[in-house]
């Protein structure tokens, strides 16, 4: 294992295309593993990461599908809390997904509707999350923190 390394930043390029996401997720596991992320917060990204690119690749339109998704992954070290961050940047017309409001708690089975789960499991997973669209692309960063101590149990 590399020695973590204070502000390293990673990138990745994939096509937009259920082929290239598991190779996202990959990616995502071997720079987080290689700079002392705990496993924990790597499945939370992967969690993160996998429902982002599931919307992109469900509600991208012609220009999101046909240009390159760029991944950069950046890695803080500091005490007395780390954190890792990814960015998500698509040329999908600019949407917000913060901006979108959760769904209310169906009372019964019957209100219960399939689907719309994705941007409540980014939510629940990241510890931080921020959007901005700029230079013709949007760009989702979601964030995880964890003990530098924690760090030791990876």
């Amino acid at each position: 294992m590399v020695s973590p390394v204070l502000d390293s930043i990673v990138t990745l390029s994939i096509r937009a295309d259920a082929s290239d996401v598991r190779r996202a997720s990959a990616w995502v596991e071997h720079v987080c593993r290689e700079y002392g992320v705990p496993a924990n917060e790597i499945a939370r990204l992967d969690v993160c990461l996998n429902e982002t690119l599931a919307n992109i690749l469900a509600h991208g339109n012609h220009a999101a599908l046909s240009a390159p998704v760029i991944l950069h992954l950046a890695v803080h070290d500091e005490t007395p809390a780390s954190e890792a961050i990814v960015t998500v940047s698509d040329a999908g017309a600019a949407f917000d997904p913060l901006g979108v409001l959760p769904r209310a708690r169906p009372k019964s089975l019957a209100e219960v509707q399939p689907g719309g789960l994705g941007l409540q499991m980014i939510r629940s997973s990241a510890d931080r999350l921020h959007y901005r669209y700029s230079e013709g692309r949007n760009q989702l960063s979601f964030a995880v923190r964890w003990s530098s101590s924690s760090s030791l149990d990876a």
